[in-house]
C-alpha cells in the first residue's frame, strides 16, 4: 500500500492492490463503492493492474475507511510496504492462478465425465448408468456451486451495489441451465405432459463454468507477462549492503540501511542506495538509468546511483537516499503510476461498459420470450439455450481489458529503453503530436562551451598559443576560460604559473607567462591594444557566422592567434531532428540566444523554424501560439529551466537528467542524455494507441455479431443456432486474443537510434 502527498490539492493519494477483481465490471464496482465516500476526490481502479488509487481528504477520511469499502464490496486488499508489498502482489497473484488452474482441472474432470454422459449418440459404448440425469446432477452440483462460487460471489457483490457484470451474465446464464435441468430430472411428468421432451443440459452448465475459468486462467497469466517491466526493475534492486558500523562491517537487508550509512561496495556488486563516494576509485555501469554503454569513472565527491554495476576497483560511498526515495524507486513508481493509469480512449469504453450489462441482460430476456413465443417446438428448450448462449457469449472482459493491456505493456517497453511515460493520458496524447519544440541549450547543444577551432600566426605554434592561453585562463571562472582550460588538458599541454594576472572587466584578461605579456579577450580589447589581427578577419567573419565566439591571443604586443569558442551541437541531434520529420511533425527551436548563433546552430541541426532572444516567459508564449494555430505541441527540455514551457505543452518532454525535478514536471522522462528517444516515444505512443483501437475493434465487433448471432437471428435463414458451449469458448478466445494483440508491444523496435 503506497500513499503520498498531492502537492495541489494537499490530499492525499492512495494506492491499494486488490484481489478478487475478475472483470471490468468488478473495477467499476470497487469505483462506486469508494465513490460513494464523504472526502474522495477522485477513483481510478485498474482491472489489469489489480490496483485501485484513490485521492482524498485526510481530514474527512482515513486509509481504513477506504479498505473497509472495499472489503464490504467483496474484495480484498492486499496488505505490504516497499518490497513486502511486491511480494505480496506476487504471492496474491500466483495464490490467483494457481487456484484458477486447480478450479479449471477439476471442472474439466467433472465436464468430461457429465459431457460424455451427455452425449450417448457420440459416446455409445459407454456404460450406460453414464447417461442418468441423477448421476449427471449430482457430477454437475459442485461445478456449479463450488468451481463456479466465484461468479456467484461477484454477482453478488455487484448487486449490492446496483449493478450487473460479466459474474452477473456467467451466473444467470449457467443458473437457468442448472435449475431447468434440475426440474426436469425431479418433475419429468410435468414436462411430458406440456409436450415438452425432459432433456438435460448439465453439460451446458458444467462446460460453461469450465472453458470460462480456462479463459481466466489464461488470462491470469497473460497479465502477470504485462508486467514484466516492473517485476525486470524491482529485480534490479540488491538485496544486502555491506554496511560499516561501530567500526564493523556487517551485512544487512537493503531495507535496514539507513541515509548516513557508510558503506562497502566491492567489483562486481550493485550499488544499494544513492550517496557520495567519500573513499576509492571505480568505474560503475549506469546504463540501466542513463543508457550509457561506457562504465562511468567515480572518486571522491561523485555521485553514485543505487542498483548500478561496480564494475572495476571498490570503494565507500555515503548513502544519501534510501528505499522510496532512491532514483530507481522513483523510476518504479513513476511506472506503476503509468500502468494504472487511464488512457482517454478508455472513457468511451467505460461509458458503453456501465450501460453494456443491463442491456445485455434485456437482449438475453427478449430473446428468451421471442423463442417462447414464436420458436418451433420444444420451444422451452430452444428459448433456455439461445438465453445462455446471449448471456455467455456478451462478457464484457475483452472490452474492460482492450484498453489497460495495451497502457501496461506500452509504458514497460518504454521504461526498458529509458522513456519514463507519466500516464495513459501522456502517452496517448504524444501520439497526437503534430508538432516539437526544442530548447537549444542542453538539449540540442552539449550546454558547456568547447573549443572548436584554433588559428595561429607565425611563428606560434597551436601547442604555444592554447598552453600559453589555458596558463592565464586557469586563473579565471569565465565558462569560455574553462573551455580553454579543457582542452589544453585534452591535449596534455603542462600548463605554467600566471603572475600580474588582471581581469579586465567586459574584455578579458592579461597575465605574465613565463616571462611573456600574454592577453586575451574579445576584439574590442585588441584594437585598444593596437593589436593588428587583420590577417584573421575572413576566418573570423565566417566562424562569427557559424555561431561561434572567438577569444583573440596576443603574446608581447603581438597577434599569436584566436580560438573558436562554441557550445557545440550533439552528435545525435541531426540525425534526431531528421527522424522526427519522417514521423511528419513540424520542427521548431526555441532559445535566450542571439539570433545568429541560434540560426546557426539551427542550420546544423536541420531546424528551418527559429525563434531566439526569448525569456522563460516568453517560450511559454510561443507555444501557445503554435497551440492556438491548432497545432498539438511537445516541448523538450531539460525539465529544470524550462519548466513553464514544459507545463504549456500538450506533452513534456525532459531530456537525459532523472533529477526529482525533471520527473515532476515532464510527460515523458527521457533517461539518457540521447534525442533519439524523442521520436522513440511518440513513436511507441502512436504504436500503443493503434493496439488499444485495434483491441477496442475487435472487442465492439466480437459482441455487435456474437450477440445477434447467439439470439438466433440466423436460424430462420440458415437453420444456425449458436451453442452456449461454442459461445463461452469464444467469450473466453477474446480476452485471451486482446490481452495477447497487447502483449506484441514487446516485440516492437522503436525506430533507428539517432
Amino acid at each position: 500500500m503506497a500513499m503520498s502527498a498531492d502537492e495541489q490539492t494537499k490530499n492525499i493519494r492512495l494506492d491499494l492492490p486488490i484481489g478478487g477483481m475478475n472483470c471490468a465490471g468488478c473495477a467499476a464496482n470497487i469505483e462506486k463503492a469508494l465513490k460513494g465516500l464523504d472526502g474522495v476526490e477522485s477513483v481510478n481502479v485498474n482491472f489489469a493492474t489489480a490496483r485501485a488509487t484513490v485521492v482524498f481528504a485526510p481530514q474527512i477520511l482515513k486509509p481504513e475507511d477506504i479498505e473497509k469499502a472495499i472489503v464490504s464490496a467483496g474484495y480484498e486488499v492486499i496488505h505490504g510496504t516497499g518490497e513486502d508489498e511486491e511480494d505480496a502482489e506476487r504471492t496474491a497473484r500466483e495464490r490467483e492462478y494457481g487456484m484458477l488452474k486447480r478450479e479449471f482441472w477439476a471442472g474439466l474432470a467433472f465436464s468430461f465425465v457429465i459431457f460424455i454422459g451427455s452425449s450417448p449418440h457420440f459416446f455409445p459404448w459407454m456404460p450406460r448408468f453414464l447417461n442418468s440425469p441423477w448421476l449427471l446432477w449430482a457430477l454437475a452440483t459442485p461445478v456449479q456451486f463450488w468451481i463456479g462460487r466465484r461468479f456467484y460471489k461477484g454477482a453478488w457483490a455487484a448487486l449490492k451495489h446496483g449493478r450487473a457484470d460479466m459474474n452477473t451474465l456467467v451466473a444467470v446464464g449457467t443458473s437457468a441451465a442448472y435449475l431447468y435441468s434440475a426440474a426436469a430430472t425431479l418433475f419429468p411428468v410435468f414436462f411430458e405432459a406440456g409436450g415438452i421432451k425432459p432433456d438435460v443440459y448439465f453439460d451446458t452448465s458444467a462446460v460453461i463454468i469450465t472453458l470460462i475459468l480456462f479463459g481466466r486462467m489464461l488470462e491470469a497469466r497473460a497479465k502477470g507477462r504485462t508486467s514484466e517491466a516492473i517485476k525486470k526493475l524491482i529485480g534490479l534492486q540488491p538485496k544486502t549492503a555491506r554496511v560499516v558500523r561501530d567500526g564493523a562491517e556487517i551485512d544487512l537487508p537493503i531495507k535496514d540501511v539507513v541515509v548516513g550509512d557508510v558503506v562497502i561496495v566491492r567489483p562486481g556488486e550493485r550499488i544499494p542506495a544513492d550517496g557520495i563516494v567519500i573513499q576509492g576509485r571505480s568505474a560503475v555501469d549506469e546504463s540501466m538509468i542513463t543508457g550509457e554503454s561506457l562504465p562511468v569513472e567515480k572518486t571522491n565527491g561523485d555521485e553514485v546511483i543505487g542498483a548500478t554495476i561496480n564494475r572495476t576497483g571498490s570503494f565507500t560511498f555515503r548513502t544519501a537516499k534510501v528505499g522510496r526515495d532512491t532514483v530507481l524507486a522513483r523510476i518504479i513508481r513513476l511506472v506503476q503510476e503509468a500502468q494504472g493509469s487511464k488512457a482517454p480512449i478508455q472513457r468511451l469504453a467505460d461509458v458503453i461498459a456501465g450501460y453494456f450489462v443491463p442491456i445485455v441482460i434485456s437482449i438475453a430476456v427478449l430473446t428468451f420470450i421471442a423463442w417462447l413465443v414464436f420458436g418451433p417446438k420444444p420451444a422451452l428448450t430452444f428459448a433456455l439455450l439461445n438465453f445462455v448462449a446471449v448471456m455467455i457469449i456478451a462478457c464484457p472482459c475483452a472490452l474492460g481489458l482492450a484498453t489497460p493491456t495495451a497502457v501496461m505493456v506500452g509504458t514497460g517497453k518504454g521504461a526498458e529503453n529509458g522513456i519514463l511515460i507519466r500516464g495513459g493520458e501522456s502517452l496517448e496524447m504524444a501520439g497526437r503530436i503534430t508538432a516539437v519544440v526544442f530548447d537549444k541549450t542542453g538539449t540540442l547543444t552539449k550546454g558547456e562551451p568547447e573549443v572548436t577551432d584554433l588559428f595561429v600566426a607565425a611563428p606560434f605554434s597551436e601547442d604555444d598559443v592554447l598552453r600559453l592561453a589555458a596558463s592565464v585562463e586557469r586563473v579565471s571562472e569565465h565558462p569560455l576560460g574553462e573551455a580553454v582550460v579543457k582542452k589544453a588538458a585534452d591535449e596534455n599541454l603542462a600548463l605554467s604559473p600566471a603572475v600580474n594576472f588582471r581581469a579586465l572587466e567586459g574584455l578579458g584578461l592579461e597575465a605574465d607567462v613565463d616571462d611573456r605579456a600574454v592577453v586575451i579577450g574579445n576584439e574590442k580589447l585588441m584594437r585598444e591594444r593596437t593589436i593588428d589581427f587583420g590577417a584573421f578577419g575572413d576566418r573570423v567573419a565566417m566562424l562569427s557566422g557559424e555561431g561561434k565566439t572567438p577569444v583573440f591571443v596576443a603574446v608581447d604586443g603581438r597577434a599569436a592567434g584566436f580560438l573558436a569558442v562554441a557550445d557545440t551541437l550533439k552528435d545525435d541531434s541531426f540525425r534526431a531532428v531528421e527522424r522526427l520529420k519522417d514521423l511528419g511533425l513540424e520542427i521548431v527551436m526555441l532559445t535566450g540566444d542571439n539570433r545568429r548563433t541560434a540560426e546557426a546552430i539551427a542550420r546544423r541541426a536541420g531546424i528551418k523554424i527559429v525563434v531566439a532572444e526569448l525569456l522563460p516567459a516568453d517560450k511559454v508564449l510561443e507555444i501557445k501560439k503554435l497551440q492556438d494555430a491548432g497545432k498539438r505541441v511537445a516541448m523538450v527540455g531539460d525539465g529544470i529551466n524550462d519548466a513553464p514551457a514544459l507545463a504549456q505543452a500538450d506533452v513534456g518532454i525532459a531530456i537525459g537528467t532523472g533529477t526529482d525535478v525533471a520527473m515532476e514536471a515532464a510527460d515523458i522522462t527521457l533517461m539518457r542524455d540521447d534525442l533519439a528517444g524523442v521520436a522513440q516515444a511518440i513513436e511507441l505512443s502512436r504504436r500503443t494507441i493503434r493496439t488499444i483501437k485495434q483491441n477496442l475493434f475487435w472487442a465492439f465487433i466480437y459482441n455487435v455479431i456474437g450477440i445477434p448471432v447467439a439470439a438466433g437471428v440466423l436460424y430462420p435463414f440458415f437453420g444456425l443456432l449458436l451453442n452456449p458451449m461454442i459461445a463461452s469458448a469464444a467469450m473466453a478466445a477474446s480476452s485471451v486474443s486482446v490481452v495477447s494483440n497487447s502483449l506484441r508491444l514487446r516485440r516492437v523496435k522503436l525506430g533507428p537510434p539517432a
